[in-house]
């Protein structure tokens, strides 16, 4: 089975002057430069061209073919979308027509992490490749690391099939701490407030000093998951395989709610104006009050939501299926707004400058936009 998590960090937006009349510059990124985006929430605060009204009218823009399925959520970063294919080959596309940039062979991939004209990806080792040229630049053999690294502060941090989470020197690849974890830390580490977030295999949820490593607490789920955890308002929230979707204080580890969605939870959520979004086994895409746990809505595709995870951008929630169709509803609400068939779905949609990406079963990246 694929392990995908899938993982970010970000650019900072320069603050530009706003002349009258004009909208003031948004103080995110509006990249999506890793799984996590900037802020560990699956939410691009700084979409502004897709809205509740518009959604309806994307079209496919273009499709890149590789040689095996897109696992691999991409990331989006100065005209660039970056992502990984089952071929054993890592992809840079020009985001407007789907061209070719360059490729680098190193296996299979989870989804990758862009920082400071770098991109970090995770195989069999974790490499570190020039973003413009593809050219590697340092690599480490971290035992088989599977999920999505994030970056912050200079560092990589990233989970392994052997159990332990590595930090690395983002510049140099060097060791610089590894925790090891009762069982596979298939989780994408979320990193906020000097600490690092991660699930693992042995059923506990990882609170870990970003600068030594040491433990500040875990927390016992009970339970295994692909979920990986998201991080807001002094809250992380992860999903379970019993169905659960936890919030726990950020702080301490003590639970904070649970909420039952009825089958496996493996999708990573998205937290975004209050509220958690996040797919389950049994076809659904759920929201829930972050604060209390509550249902808000819920919406049932025709196919399971399991790994493909909500993204959020401007009212607007995104999502895949197991039934082929990348969603597009409606974040308030629940109604569905769009959807288009691309054929099964593990990745996760990315949502910069008005376009959706997503790679596919069918080893298509697609990208969806308005019509000009």
């Amino acid at each position: 089975m694929k392990r995908l998590s899938i993982s970010i960090l970000i650019l900072c937006a320069c603050f530009v002057p706003v002349a009258r009349g004009q909208q003031p510059a948004c103080k995110f990124s509006p990249f999506w430069a890793e799984f996590h985006k900037q802020n560990m929430q699956r939410w691009n605060r700084c979409e502004k061209v897709l809205n509740v009204k518009n959604v309806g009218n994307l079209s496919l823009k273009w499709t890149y073919t590789t040689g095996d399925q897109v696992d691999s959520s991409p990331a989006v970063v100065n005209g660039v979308v970056y992502v990984g294919s089952n071929d054993g080959n890592f992809y840079a596309l020009r985001a407007n027509t789907g061209a070719k940039l360059w490729s680098y062979a190193a296996g299979g991939f989870a989804s990758p992490a862009v920082s400071n004209g770098v991109v970090y990806v995770a195989s069999d080792n974790v490499y570190a490749l020039n973003a413009s040229t593809g050219a590697l630049l340092w690599s480490y053999a971290a035992g088989d690391p599977n999920s999505s690294p994030a970056v912050a502060n200079g560092v990589v941090y990233v989970g392994s099939y052997g159990g332990n989470v590595y930090a690395l020197n983002a510049s140099t690849g060097s060791l610089l701490w590894s925790y090891a974890t009762g069982s596979y830390a298939d989780s994408s580490p979320a990193v906020a407030n000097g600490v690092v977030y991660v699930g693992s295999w042995d059923g506990n949820l990882y609170a870990l000093n970003a600068s030594t490593g040491a433990l500040l607490w875990s927390y016992a789920t009970g339970s295994v998951s692909y979920s990986s955890p998201a991080v807001s308002n002094g809250a992380v929230y992860i999903g379970t395989d019993i169905g659960n979707m936890y919030a726990v204080n950020a702080s301490t580890g003590a639970l904070l709610w649970s909420f039952n969605l009825g089958d496996e939870v493996d999708s990573s959520p998205a937290v975004a104006n209050g509220l958690v979004y996040c797919g389950s086994f049994d076809n659904k895409v759920w929201a829930l009050n972050a604060s209390t746990g509550a249902k808000l809505w819920s919406y049932t595709t025709s196919g399971h939501v399991y790994f493909p995870s909500p993204a959020v951008a401007n009212g607007v929630v995104y999502v895949g299926s197991y039934d082929g169709d990348v969603y597009a509803l409606n974040a308030r609400t629940g109604a569905k707004l769009w959807s288009y068939h691309v054929g099964g779905l593990y990745s996760s949609p990315a949502v910069s400058n008005g376009v959706v990406y997503i790679g596919s079963m069918d080893g298509k990246v697609y990208a969806f936009g308005l019509k000009k």
